[in-house]
């Protein structure tokens, strides 16, 4: 019988676009108490696991750095992949991204050269080429993150939240269920947009306005009388009915993002009821509010 590291033992490969961030998120992974390498070749990846399988490591898990900095990484991931996923070993991908004008700043600032640059390839054509050859991986990916507007701080409690807890250790879609302000913008990495400004605003309710959709007397007042009451019972049973077949189809993330005009009020509310129903049906979900201290 093929060994497998415990349920509380995860397999990480830290990936993405070259300056987003990938570095930083690694310096992350080891304060969590994980075994963290960058630059390691996609051929490596099945080796250096088995290095961990049926031990009692002082590790949380291994992060591993894997990019493009690797001649056929791409070709070489798959057959990685496959491997382990034979031996009934889940890798957890977290790929991140950011908007092109937020890299090449990065770049300037660094002065440092792309992987892809070279005498014929300037910086914002290699930006391009790798955001498309990536585009597959970042399909797959456990969890997305853009940070383009991330300081290291939001980096470190995305990671945190998300892979410092035992129970998403395991095998599985994850849900990501985020709260957001329309007036902020759309969070990039929502794959299920659901937007609730047409619900009653407890904003303009005086006695409701400082409170947060954490609060009892706001998640009552827009939900308990129409149209809130049937729309929460159509959106829970809609997900149930989704999210399965999204599974189904080998997915390993789906992002959820439920919005409402500031973040705070009607868009929390829902969040936390959908995090709550999602964990009791047996789901891996994670929670973020996104904009809840600017709405």
């Amino acid at each position: 019988m093929a060994q497998t590291p415990s349920d509380s033992f995860s397999v990480v490969v830290v990936t993405g676009l070259s300056g987003a961030g990938k570095s930083t998120a690694l310096n992350v992974f080891e304060d969590l108490g994980y075994f963290c390498v960058d630059g390691l070749p996609a051929t490596m990846l099945p080796k250096l696991v088995s290095l961990f399988l049926g031990k009692d490591s002082k590790h949380r898990g291994l992060a591993l750095g894997m990019d493009l900095r690797q001649h056929d990484f791409l070709d070489q991931w798959n057959d990685a992949v496959q491997e382990l996923s034979s031996k009934g070993i889940f890798v957890r991908v977290l790929f991140v991204e950011a908007k092109a004008n937020a890299l090449m700043r990065r770049y300037a600032t660094t002065r440092r050269p792309h992987p892809l640059e070279s005498g014929e390839m300037g910086l914002e054509q290699a930006l391009v080429k790798e955001r498309a050859m990536l585009a597959p991986l970042r399909k797959d990916a456990e969890l997305v993150l853009d940070t383009s507007e991330y300081s290291i701080h939001d980096l470190r409690r995305m990671i945190q939240e998300r892979f410092s807890s035992k129970e998403h250790a395991g095998q599985g879609m994850r849900v990501h269920v985020m709260s957001f302000g329309f007036k902020y913008g759309v969070p990039a990495e929502a794959d299920l947009v659901f937007d609730l400004r047409f619900l009653p605003n407890p904003y303009f309710v005086p006695e409701l306005r400082p409170m947060s959709g954490k609060d009892k007397p706001v998640a009552d007042y827009v939900f308990e009388s129409e149209p809130g009451l049937t729309f929460k019972t159509k959106l829970l049973d809609f997900l149930q009915y989704l999210l399965p077949l999204y599974a189904a189809e080998g997915r390993y993330r789906v992002a959820v993002a439920i919005g409402c005009t500031g973040g705070r009020h009607r868009s929390v509310a829902m969040s936390e009821l959908l995090f709550a129903s999602l964990r009791d049906s047996g789901y891996s979900v994670t929670l973020e509010h996104r904009h809840f201290d600017l709405g």
